[in-house]
Formats: C-alpha cells, structure tokens, sequence
C-alpha cells in the first residue's frame, strides 16, 4: 500500500493540502461536494480510504456468472461490480466452473450469507431444458433477483438481454454488402435462449437478403462448443461447404474459426471472412482486428442493477424483458470476396 502523499490527491482534487487533511482526519466545517471530491481522488490515485471514511456496506449481492476464461464474462462482472459498489452494496461474485460448485449449490450459500439480492449472468435460466421452478422458489424466499442474457416466460423477474436476432441481421447484411453470397454460423448448443435467437436471426436473413431455403439456410448452421477449439471446428465444417464468410457466436469462436481457415493456408480476410461477437476486451488488437457485434455492457449491466436495487428498495421493478440494441463493429477480419 503506498502512502498517500497530499500534495499528488491535492493536485488530483484541485484543492488545498490544508483542505486534504481536513477530510483524512474527519474534521468538520468542509463541504459535502469537496469531501467527495477528494475522496474520489484517493480512489483515482489508487489510495485506500482512512477506515473511518470507508462507506458502511449497505448489504451483500450475488452475482453467479460462468466461467471466467471467457472475457465477456468479466467484462459484465466488473461492470456490475462498480455499479452495485457506487450504490453502497457489496458484490459476492460466485463462478460456476465445469465440475465445481453448481447454480444451485452456489444461491443456497448466498442466501445463507443473507444477500439483499441476486445477478445471474447466462445461467439455468438460458437454458431451455432446465427446470425454472428454482426462480419462482428463489423469490418465494424473498430473494430479489435479475437475469442476464437468456429469457423465459415462467419466470417473474427482470429480464436483461442484446438482440441476438437484430445482431445476425446486422452480420449477414454486412457480410452480404460485401458480395460474400455463402455466409455459415458458428453458434453453440441449441438448447441455450441466446442460440436459438441468433439461429432465427441468421436464417431469417440469409433468406431474406440472399434468398436461400430455408433448408439450405439450416445447412450453414454448425452447432458447437462456445470456445477457440469450438469456432476452430466449426470453421472447418462450414470452409467445407463452401462458406466464404462466417459469423461466431462469440469472439473466442471466432478466434478459433481464423486459426481454422489459416491452418488451411487461407488469410482472412482475403479469402474467408469471419465476424466474432461480444467485442471483449482486447479483442480489436487480434491479428487481424475482429469485426464483431457488440453487447452493450455498459447499459446492460446498469440496467441490470437499477432493476436490481429497485426490487432490494421494496419497489416491484418492471418485468419481462428488456432488450437491448447491440451495433456492428467492423475492423479488418471481414472484406470483400475473392473473385
């Protein structure tokens, strides 16, 4: 831990040394603004607060979230984090990892630490054969919660997802603008809210815009695993079809899917075409840059928690879903077709 030095949080807060050491030491007779301000400095500058000046936790959240290896995950957790933490709550993240703690077992051990309330990111909720019996349990408890990315009808809560129609129109019509007239899907398990959307979304377009059947639509679906070996696969089965073009469920598929069509002694994007989805972290700085579809993380997970600590304050926040417009992001994975 460093020590504070006034003269760099003075500097930061565009206020006195004198003025700085009366708010460390708690005195009085200093404004409420000046003694935010400078207090937000010491968070700038990476200081920690004086104990005294610590503000008391206004209760614990749960937030469940898959794995962390993917980086859209992190991406909504921190995001989540800051939001929950300017309103005073502090946030209990819980990572369900393939072979640990389950969905279940992780909100049985949240409850019994008395959290205010819940954020579930892409858990059993997106999942269309789970059984949603858990929720409508969960809020017979008295425990509020939201959920990220996946909807049901049978469940009574605040829904938050992107359009994963509206994000495969935007891909395939980018795609097609371009000449490219074979366009595949790399996506995930059927079963999943977000898949099925975005099957509905590319099949409806490469109908629409490059006036395919809808059997031969269904052909460029490849179904997967949500990962780099996941996109490589599919990538490969859908170059086996003659796809010049190919859009990811997410953005490590689609880092998968450009290894793919290298290995093939193919450049992207001089002869495939590949779009990700999500725009995590770092994803712009890949060789080539990836042209994706972004999730609004921002307003998603804000929305997330207002909903949230409405629901914390006694105040029944709206339900069902509330459906945000992702946006094309395009960098240099995708060009024209070879002729």
């Amino acid at each position: 831990m460093t020590t504070a030095r006034l003269s760099d949080i003075a500097a930061q807060a565009g206020v006195s040394e004198a003025t700085v050491s009366r708010v460390l030491n708690g005195k009085a007779n200093v404004s409420a603004t000046t003694r935010q301000t400078v207090l937000a400095a010491l968070d700038v500058l990476g200081y920690e607060r004086p104990t005294r000046l610590r503000r008391r936790s206004a209760g614990l959240i749960g937030l469940v979230t898959p794995e962390l290896s993917n980086p859209i995950f992190p991406a909504l957790a921190q995001v989540i984090e800051q939001v929950l933490s300017r309103h005073g709550f502090t946030p209990v993240l819980c990572t369900q990892t393939p072979g640990g703690s389950t969905e279940d077992e992780l909100v049985e051990m949240l409850v019994d630490r008395g959290v205010a309330g819940i954020v579930f990111v892409s858990g059993l909720h997106a999942d269309s054969t789970a059984d949603h019996d858990r929720y409508t349990r969960l809020a017979g408890r008295g425990v509020p919660f939201v959920l990220i990315n996946g909807y049901s009808e049978r469940i009574d809560a605040p829904f938050i997802s992107p359009d994963d129609r509206a994000a495969m129109w935007m891909a395939v019509q980018h795609l097609a603008g371009l000449g490219h007239e074979r366009i595949g899907l790399a996506v995930g398990q059927r079963r999943y809210v977000p898949v099925l959307r975005k099957i509905e979304g590319f099949t409806a377009a490469v109908r629409e815009v490059l006036g395919l059947g809808a059997q031969e639509a269904g052909e460029l679906v490849h179904h997967t695993l949500f990962s780099v070996e996941g996109g490589h696969a599919a990538a490969g089965a859908l170059l086996d079809k003659g796809c010049t073009a190919i859009v990811c469920g997410s953005d490590m598929m689609a880092l998968g899917a450009i290894r793919a069509v290298r290995q093939r002694g193919l450049a992207v994007p001089q002869d495939v075409s590949v779009v990700g989805f999500d725009d995590s972290p770092l994803i712009a700085f890949t060789e080539p840059p990836l042209t994706t579809v972004r999730q609004p993380v921002e307003a998603m997970a804000t929305a997330a928690v207002d909903a949230l600590l409405e629901e914390v304050g006694g105040n029944a926040a709206q339900r069902g879903e509330f459906m945000f417009r992702p946006e094309l992001v395009m960098r240099g994975s995708t060009g024209a077709r070879a002729r």
